[in-house]
């Protein structure tokens, strides 16, 4: 992956990814996110993908309580901390640079009560998914995880070993370019999926996943 390198103001659609900070207010809680776009650059802010999904989360369409769910891709950890809060056991997964960062939002934004139920883990696509339970997760996450053509692949890879049968997967994703629209038809060939929900201000789609069961050729 090459690194793009940070340059002040340089796009000023993008000043608010430079603020050091974000606030929000998600299931009862303010939340206050620490942001590092010049050390870790985009695994370090909050992306509208993000505020979307947690908005999806609480209008209650999936349920969260005692659900055992892992979020890809994490990055600031707000859509995790917010599963957490509606009752989720959370593994909170990202890239090992940006896990220093996540726990320190996590610890900060979470009760002390209920940190116990968002755990951060080292995951990078495709690598060492022996680590995590095959078909374990009753529900995956991941907030503008679909970018890179490079990794759909190992994405896919991943979803699939998390997956079971029964498995629910939420991507929230802004469609920006054919390779985007390229993933969902991938994505297609292992899963049902449908678009359950659309933001328009923030032109944000909640894709919704259910892993196929094998063919069984005769």
């Amino acid at each position: 992956m090459a690194l793009v390198p940070y340059i002040e103001n340089a796009i000023p659609a993008l000043s608010k990814l430079q603020n050091s900070s974000a606030q929000f207010n998600f299931a009862n809680h303010d939340l206050h996110l620490v942001q590092d776009w010049k050390k870790l650059g985009v695994a370090a802010v909050v992306w509208d993908a993000a505020v979307v999904m947690c908005m999806y989360l609480e209008l209650g369409q999936v349920e969260l309580k005692g659900k055992v769910a892992i979020e890809l891709g994490a990055g600031t950890g707000l859509v995790g901390i917010v599963a957490a809060l509606l009752g989720a056991k959370v593994t909170i997964t990202d890239r090992e640079p940006a896990l220093d960062f996540l726990s320190a939002n996590i610890k900060a934004n979470l009760p002390t009560d209920i940190q116990a139920s968002a755990v951060v883990s080292e995951l990078s696509w495709g690598e060492g998914l022996e680590r995590y339970p095959a078909g374990g997760f009753d529900l995956v996450l991941g907030a503008d995880i679909v970018y890179l053509e490079d990794t759909f692949v190992l994405l896919l890879q991943t979803l699939e070993h998390l997956c079971s049968d029964t498995t629910v997967v939420l991507l929230a994703c802004k469609i920006r370019y054919e390779r985007d629209t390229n993933f969902l038809s991938m994505l297609k060939q292992r899963f049902r999926v449908e678009d359950v929900y659309y933001e328009k201000q923030r032109d944000i789609h909640i894709y919704k996943a259910w892993k196929l069961p094998l063919r069984r050729d005769l």
